[in-house]
C-alpha cells in the first residue's frame, strides 16, 4: 500500500530541494530519517518534515508497520514564484524571485527491502581468474625499490677508503653493531677551553 505527503509552498527553491530528495529516494524510511537528520542543508528541515508526516500517515491512517517501509518515491516540483523589486544603479530596478516547491514524498511497503548475506570466510569464487596484474602500488614499491640501490662506486675513490684505517673501538663491551663509542667524561676540575 502506497502513503503520500504533500509539503506545498516549502519556502526554496525547488533546484536546492531536490538535492536531498534524490539522496532518500530508495532507502528505508528510518535510514532515510538519519540521513537527513544529519544533514547541514536547510532542505533537510522541509524534507524530514514531509517524510515524517507520510511516516505518521502510514502508522495511524492506514496502520502500517514504520519498519516495513521505504521511500518509494520523493519528488520536488517547482511552486509559485513571488516577484519583488530591489533598487539599483541609476534609479533603476532588478527583480529578485522568491521561489517556493511543493515536496511530495510517496512511501510503501510493498518493496522488499534486501538483507546483506554475511560473507563465508576462506571461500573463492568459481570464475576467478587464476593469475592477476600486479596492482599499480606494488609496481611503484618495486620502482622506489630500484630507484634505492647505491651507485657504483669509482675504483680510484674504493682504493683511497680501503688505504685509510678505521679507529679501533675502546672494548667490544661499550660498543654494539651500529653504535659509536661515546666521547670519555670530563671531570668539572679540568678545563674544557684550548689556549
Amino acid at each position: 500500500m502506497e502513503v503520500l505527503s504533500v509539503y506545498r509552498g516549502a519556502r526554496m527553491s525547488a533546484f536546492k530541494v531536490r538535492e536531498l530528495a534524490r539522496e532518500i529516494q530508495g532507502l528505508p524510511a528510518s535510514a532515510a530519517l538519519d540521513l537527513i537528520a544529519f544533514s547541514p542543508k536547510k532542505a533537510a528541515l522541509l524534507v524530514g518534515k514531509t517524510l515524517k508526516s507520510a511516516i505518521a500517515n502510514a502508522e495511524n491512517n492506514n496502520e502500517l508497520r514504520v519498519d516495513t517501509l521505504v521511500v518509494k518515491e520523493a519528488t520536488v516540483g517547482e511552486g509559485p514564484t513571488m516577484k519583488r523589486m530591489k533598487s539599483r544603479a541609476r534609479g533603476s530596478s532588478s527583480q529578485i524571485r522568491k521561489r517556493t516547491s511543493h515536496i511530495r514524498i510517496v512511501l510503501t511497503d510493498e518493496i522488499v527491502i534486501p538483507q546483506r548475506k554475511p560473507k563465508a570466510a576462506g571461500k573463492k569464487k568459481a570464475g576467478a581468474p587464476k593469475f592477476a596484474a600486479p596492482a599499480p602500488k606494488k609496481e611503484k614499491a618495486l620502482a622506489a625499490a630500484e630507484d634505492e640501490k647505491p651507485m657504483p662506486v669509482p675504483a680510484e675513490i674504493r682504493n683511497e677508503v680501503e688505504t685509510e684505517t678505521p679507529a679501533a673501538p675502546a672494548s667490544q663491551a661499550d660498543e654494539g653493531p651500529g653504535e659509536t663509542a661515546a666521547p670519555p667524561k670530563l671531570s668539572s676540575d679540568e678545563d674544557t677551553t684550548k689556549d
